[in-house]
Parts: C-alpha cells; sequence; structure tokens
C-alpha cells in the first residue's frame, strides 16, 4: 500500500465524523413497554419516532451501535428522486398505473425533504445544487439526448443537455462526452442532518437506547416481546428501521434484503484555483456506469468526496481508498498528488428488484432497500411508517402494494456480488 497517499491525520472514519460524531444515548434503563418500538435509529427510524412521538404515542429507538453509526452519517449526502428503474421498466412490471405511482413516490420524496427542512427549521445546509450525470461513452451521450428530448412520464424534470464543448461550465474533465443535468435534485451537510433530526425526536419525546441490540422479536396475542442485550420491552407496534444493517433479526427481511459496501474517500483540502477550474458549480455528480462514481465537494468547497464500488468482495477502506484515488484521478490527472484525508465505507441495502419497500403485518412495519439513494427515500418512508404506526396515514404506498421480492438460495449472504460486478465492469468498459 502507498503510504506516501495518504494524509498524516488519516482517519479510517467518515469525513462527517470530524463534525459530528454518531452519539452515544445517555445511559438509561430499558422501560418495561412501549406503544412503539422503532429498531434503528438512522432517517427511517428516526422520521418514524418524529410521527408517533408527536402523535402522543410512547416511542423507544433502540440502536445497536452509536446513534447514526450506519449509512445515515456514512453517505455522501446526495438527494434526488429514488427511484432507479424507469418508467418503462416499472410499466412492463405492474402496469402504467403502478408504474406512475412508485414514480410519484420519488418525487414525493424529494418533496418531503424540502418540507422537513422549512417546517423543522433544520440548517443542514440543504440545497438544491443539481446532479450532472456524465455520458462515460459517446453513444450514452446520444441516449441522454434522447431521454432528455423525450421528457418525463411523470414529472417535469427541467432536465438539459451539455455537450461536451460546453463541459468546461460544468466540470472540469475530458473523461465524460457531455452529460445530462437535473436541476432539481440537491446536496445535503450528512454530518448536520443526523444530530439535527435526532434534536427534533428526543425533543419530541421520544426514549432513544444506543448499544443495545435487539436479538429476537416475539408476536404476543396483543403487541410483541423485544429481546435485547439490555432485557426484554413489551411493543404496541414495531418499526424495523434497518436498511443494511438488518441481519438475522427478521429472517423474512434478510432474505430480500442485501447489503452492498458503498466505499467512499475524502481528498486533503485543495488548492481553490484548481477546485475552481475543476468544480466550477456546487452540484452534486454522477455517471452513467452499471458500478457509478458518485462525488461532490465538501460543504465548504475544500475537498472532493469520491465514492463508488471498486472491489469484487468487502475490503478494507485503506485499501479501497487506493482504488477510489486512482479512479478519481482518471477523471481528474491534476488530482494525482492530492493524498486522502479520509475513507470509509457503509453498507446500503439493496434489493432484487431495486425498489425500496415498505409495508405492514400486523403491527409490525418496516421501511427498506433504497438501493443507494436512501436518504430522500429512508426519510419520507420513515414519515409515511410513522404516521401509518400513529394511526394517521390510511393510504397504501404503491411501495406497500408491490411484492417484495427475494430469489432461490438466498439467505442474506450475497455469494453472487463478486460475479455480478465483473459482468459490470465487463459492460462499462464497452458501454452497453
Amino acid at each position: 500500500m502507498n503510504a506516501s497517499l495518504f494524509t498524516e491525520d488519516f482517519k479510517a472514519t467518515p469525513y462527517w465524523w470530524d463534525a459530528h460524531s454518531p452519539l452515544e444515548a445517555k445511559q438509561t434503563d430499558l422501560p418495561a413497554e412501549a406503544d412503539v418500538v422503532v429498531i434503528g435509529s438512522g432517517y427511517t427510524g428516526l422520521n418514524s419516532a418524529l410521527q408517533t412521538s408527536r402523535a402522543g404515542l410512547s416511542t423507544l429507538v433502540l440502536d445497536a451501535e452509536a446513534l447514526g453509526w450506519g449509512c445515515s452519517t456514512r453517505n455522501g449526502g446526495q438527494v434526488s428522486t429514488s427511484v432507479k428503474p424507469t418508467y418503462s421498466e416499472l410499466e412492463r412490471r405492474y402496469g402504467p398505473q403502478t408504474a406512475i405511482a412508485i414514480l410519484q413516490e420519488g418525487q414525493a420524496s424529494l418533496d418531503y425533504m424540502h418540507e422537513l427542512m422549512r417546517t423543522e427549521g433544520l440548517d443542514c445546509g440543504f440545497e438544491e445544487v443539481g446532479r450532472f450525470h456524465g455520458a462515460h461513452k459517446p453513444h450514452l451521450y446520444d441516449k441522454l439526448a434522447r431521454d432528455c428530448e423525450a421528457g418525463h412520464k411523470v414529472w417535469k424534470t427541467d432536465a438539459f443537455m451539455v455537450p461536451r464543448a460546453d463541459m468546461a461550465n460544468e466540470l472540469g474533465t475530458d473523461a465524460y462526452h457531455g452529460g445530462m443535468v437535473f436541476p432539481h435534485h440537491c446536496s445535503i451537510d450528512v454530518g448536520k442532518y443526523h444530530p439535527a433530526l435526532l434534536r427534533c425526536v428526543l425533543s419530541a419525546g421520544a426514549l432513544i437506547k444506543s448499544h443495545c441490540p435487539v436479538v429476537s422479536i416475539e408476536r404476543l396475542s396483543t403487541g410483541f416481546r423485544l429481546s435485547t442485550r439490555s432485557g426484554q420491552v413489551k411493543a404496541g407496534k414495531v418499526i424495523l428501521a434497518t436498511n443494511g444493517y438488518s441481519g438475522p433479526l427478521s429472517r423474512h427481511h434478510q432474505r430480500r434484503i442485501i447489503p452492498i459496501g458503498s466505499y467512499v474517500i475524502a481528498t486533503e483540502e485543495l488548492d481553490q484555483d484548481l477546485v475552481a477550474k475543476a468544480f466550477p458549480t456546487n452540484r452534486i455528480w454522477s455517471d452513467t456506469r452499471r458500478l457509478v462514481y458518485y462525488y461532490r465537494l465538501s460543504p465548504d468547497r475544500k475537498r472532493v468526496l469520491f465514492g463508488g464500488r471498486v472491489s469484487l468482495s468487502e475490503t478494507d477502506p485503506r485499501k479501497s481508498a487506493v482504488k477510489l484515488h486512482h479512479d478519481l484521478v482518471d477523471l481528474f490527472p491534476e488530482l494525482a498528488k492530492t493524498r486522502v484525508s479520509h475513507s470509509w465505507m457503509g453498507f446500503v441495502g439493496y434489493t432484487f428488484d431495486t425498489l425500496a419497500h415498505c409495508a405492514e403485518d400486523n403491527g409490525l412495519f418496516h421501511a427498506m432497500g433504497y438501493c443507494g439513494s436512501g436518504v430522500g427515500m429512508a426519510s419520507y418512508l420513515g414519515m409515511r411508517m410513522g404516521r401509518k404506526a400513529a394511526g394517521f396515514d390510511k393510504a397504501l404506498s404503491p411501495l406497500e402494494r408491490i411484492s417484495f421480492p427475494t430469489r432461490p438460495l438466498y439467505s442474506g449472504n450475497p455469494w453472487f456480488l463478486a460475479p455480478s460486478v465483473l459482468v459490470y465492469r465487463l459492460r462499462d468498459r464497452f458501454g452497453v
């Protein structure tokens, strides 16, 4: 490993933790019972708990680690409409009515983030900066251009094309053959969002306990009994908000969630003239690769935060940093001598149909499977499940009405990941 790649103060922890590390909840005894127990203190769990607490229900949030230790403080801070399949793909699967309804949920997730910031007065660096989606092959630019001209089936994106000749106005790299801008996509300061949301939940009266893993959920004639490392608690309702960290607590959900590591680096602080030339806007960036790169500047515009999938199997963030830095330099050769100050990973919860899912099973609620686009959708579906648990929201989300698929022989260990990554790499090489 090239030691000169890393700064002297290198950390194998998220850049966001420098300002706000995951919190240890105040030591408290486990209550004997609660109206609602939320398992998981990320965006899904906290948005759920905010609704149930304000509805007057006694709410207990449990987390196996420190609060926000998972991907809610490990992500890249990009906020989009969160639905990966296109309208035509969804129409083939479910028909036009459900396809439109699912895409509307994607738009609703982005709208909810705007509403949440406004109504709660959250100072989280939430900005509508737009996303540039680069074409890494010439024919993929043509495809993006056709999609842009055709418009979107459900909502007005206001998307526009940036030809290669005009790339310098968007991004200082020759690696893309132009691209498309989605001007309504947003960025957020991950280090500020989770603690701000946590303060709202605590102010609403929820009890929160960290380092208290739930080891089993037992159905009773009325409600549930949860066994934890700190004892047992009875719950009227349970909200499962564990996503890529679900594990064996619920075998049903474990067989439907694919935990996939996503790896991110932060560079050391950069020369501001270089930043202005390479990154003239504050946009967030992605590209047409199936093994997609996602990147952005830090909120203070001093560093590049660059993420992607770079290994066949899960690996040490120090090793992944070498590969990510290599890929970053392929895009921006002028960063060749830039060192890495942080490298980290987190498990995103993927699904076999690349859609998020939520539902209720006689008092057991879940929302998960955000497929790497979870900041907005996790927050939104968490809110919806919280409202349903509180009895406010009787309508079914279209993501509740569709089946939550699994595959034969899958029990939570993604043994197929390595061959899938190899195939995607080949497809990216040829742009297919």
